[in-house]
């Protein structure tokens, strides 16, 4: 009996001690923290396994299956018109003045230094830095995109060690595959192809590796284009361009920017190997705009959406020069320039739009200190053919004070100059009116019926505010005057201003775009003050750990950031701040022209 007692309670021990082991164990599988793949770009998650490997595509051999007939040949005549002076002719300062310029000139190297030390460290390779968690995303291709599109910005600033380090990285980049099965071609292009081209430039040719990487992404995206009517697929599935027997369409619902935008970049590349194949592409593109232009809805401007499928520029009805729209504009008059002015059809196109927006977008706010300043809006047109400006600003529309005094200067029309400077202070105005200094994505504001009857009252800005919330219930007989002055205090409006659509800031370029173009071709160093103002209170509102993150609401000081930081902070915003303070000769506009990423590219 003690013997079978003794074997069960040996038994049981046993099975105890086997029970607690495997119990430990089952803990320590579970508490082990999962394996550290890519974050997955919808959900922001570790992804529980890493995605399956993309094809390798050889675009130097690639062959379309529509290819032209014949091929539209870069202009080469020497014998080209004589091009005007940009900039200003003086830029005179005192020797006070010299020193506070190169201070400001260091606080905005030292903050690019502070966002490239984040990028490198906690980001490199990938293409964005997360700024506040000190991750990163991958959103365009997984190419390094802030690596490639800053690599001008690392030369302008002469951090060459950097830049030569950022070049070695390049060097190792496959462009013959990419990390997301659909491209957006406009944005490869814009941040790859363009940061490439302008750092070859940039640095002389020294190093040829850029162009070889450009020509190699300029390659890839002429598959995208590789259509029946050789218009381009927006959204482009690269495999399946370049691995099934599918004919691909253009797109049938594009975005009219992504269409209109390709011109700099392709020509530029298609100037620096002479290979007329990709000036070709974007001419055909440029030569259905204009053939459309007379026909939209808004003869002179195109709408935001466009079927480039079937060629039809006349279903939408909505206009403007903010998003969506944006860069097809800017870039008429600056591809004027970079052909050395062979090719008269930029600059019809673009004072043909020019003189319809003057019309149909440009408005004049009403001010509390009556400046004559014009804000640039959007328009749809009715059913009946009657235009409807919606007063909504944008922070992307920023970009119009520069283009205008662009083109003003280019085309010799002195009077787009002053146009352009109202333009301007619309947007100064936004900035400052707001709680943090900075300008919202979006906002409106109530604007004059009558450009020569704008006389600030406060009654005209309750009739505006209370026009604009005429579907939200108001206090039980309260008066006109007590309700806009609720809506007001209920909504933080600053005076002159409606409603604030989009509070964010996303460390955005636009305005400091055209404050730096105000500057060169102006010669006025108010632009300088006005920079300085904007760069200070950008810099102490965005300013994290690892970088510069975007933030809520510009209106409400210490809202909160946002764990986002596209390229465009190390490759525009921050190089426009720069620029600003630099001696006039660094990128003249007399020798540059600078593509929609300001990624500068030699005027031909």
């Amino acid at each position: 009996m003690n013997i079978l007692l003794r074997r069960w309670l040996l038994l049981c021990l046993v099975s105890l001690t086997l029970i607690y082991f495997l119990s430990s164990l089952s803990q320590l599988t579970l508490s082990r923290p999962p394996s550290r793949a890519p974050y997955n770009l919808d959900t922001d998650l570790p992804s529980d396994s890493p995605p399956p490997p993309k094809k390798h595509v050889n675009w130097s051999t690639y062959s379309p299956r529509n290819a032209p007939t014949s091929t539209i040949p870069l202009p080469r005549s020497t014998h080209a018109p004589s091009l005007p002076k940009i900039q200003a002719r003086i830029f005179a300062e005192t020797q006070e003045q010299g020193l506070e310029r190169l201070e400001r000139l260091q606080a905005v190297k030292d903050a690019f230094t502070h966002s490239w030390r984040g990028y490198t460290r906690h980001a490199w390779l990938h293409d964005e830095l997360k700024p506040v968690t000190g991750e990163y995303r991958d959103v365009f291709g997984g190419w390094g995109a802030t690596l490639v599109d800053s690599l001008d910005t690392l030369w302008i600033m002469g951090l060459e060690r950097e830049f030569k380090v950022a070049v070695e990285a390049v060097a190792g980049i496959d462009f013959g595959t990419a990390g997301e099965d659909v491209l957006n071609v406009f944005e490869t292009t814009i941040r790859y192809l363009g940061g490439l081209l302008a750092a070859y430039d940039l640095s002389g040719g020294r190093f040829p590796v850029l162009l070889e990487k450009a020509r190699e992404v300029g390659g890839m995206l002429m598959g995208a284009l590789d259509t029946p009517n050789h218009m381009p697929v927006t959204r482009w599935d690269w495999q399946l361009s370049a691995f099934s027997e599918t004919e691909m369409e253009a797109s049938n619902h594009a975005i009219a920017s992504e269409v209109g935008s390709l011109t700099l970049e392709f020509t530029r590349l298609a100037q620096l190997t002479g290979e007329d194949r990709f000036y070709d592409a974007v001419q055909r593109i440029t030569d259905e705009f204009e053939r459309a232009q007379n026909g939209t809805r808004l003869p002179g401007l195109w709408p935001m959406m466009l079927n480039v499928r079937r060629l039809m520029f006349h279903t939408d009805n909505t206009f403007t020069l903010g998003g969506m729209s944006d860069s097809l504009y800017e870039y008429l008059p600056k591809q004027y320039l970079l052909l050395g002015g062979r090719v008269e059809q930029y600059q019809s196109m673009y004072t043909y739009a020019l003189e319809t927006a003057k019309k149909y977008l440009f408005f004049r706010p009403l001010h509390p200190e009556n400046a004559d300043i014009l804000i640039s809006g959007t328009t749809k047109m009715n059913g009946v053919g009657n235009p409807h400006l919606d007063p909504q600003g944008q922070h992307l529309t920023c970009f119009v004070a520069g283009m205008v005094a662009l083109g003003a200067k280019a085309f010799e029309q002195p009077d787009d100059l002053a146009v352009a400077e109202k333009l301007m202070h619309g947007c100064i105005w936004a900035y400052d009116a707001m709680a943090t200094g900075i300008m919202p994505e979006l906002f409106r504001s109530a604007p004059c019926e009558d450009a020569n009857n704008c006389t600030w009252s406060d009654e005209r800005w309750y009739d505006g505010v209370n026009a604009f919330y005429k579907h939200q219930e108001g206090e039980k007989d309260a008066s006109p005057a007590a309700r806009a002055r609720r809506l007001i205090e209920l909504n933080k409006l600053p005076k002159g201003f409606t409603e604030i659509t989009d509070g964010r800031y996303l460390l955005r370029p636009e305005a400091i775009e055209s404050v730096w173009v105000m500057y060169r071709v102006t010669g006025d160093r108010k632009y300088q003050d006005v920079a300085w103002r904007m760069f200070t209170a950008i810099s102490e509102a965005t300013k994290t750990k690892f970088g510069h993150a975007g933030i809520q609401n510009v209106n409400d000081v210490g809202s909160g950031t946002i764990d986002v930081c596209e390229s465009f902070w190390t490759a525009e915003t921050l190089k426009y701040f720069y620029l600003v303070f630099a001696d006039e000769g660094v990128v003249s506009l007399d020798e540059w022209v600078l593509n929609t990423e300001a990624h500068p590219f030699k005027r031909g």
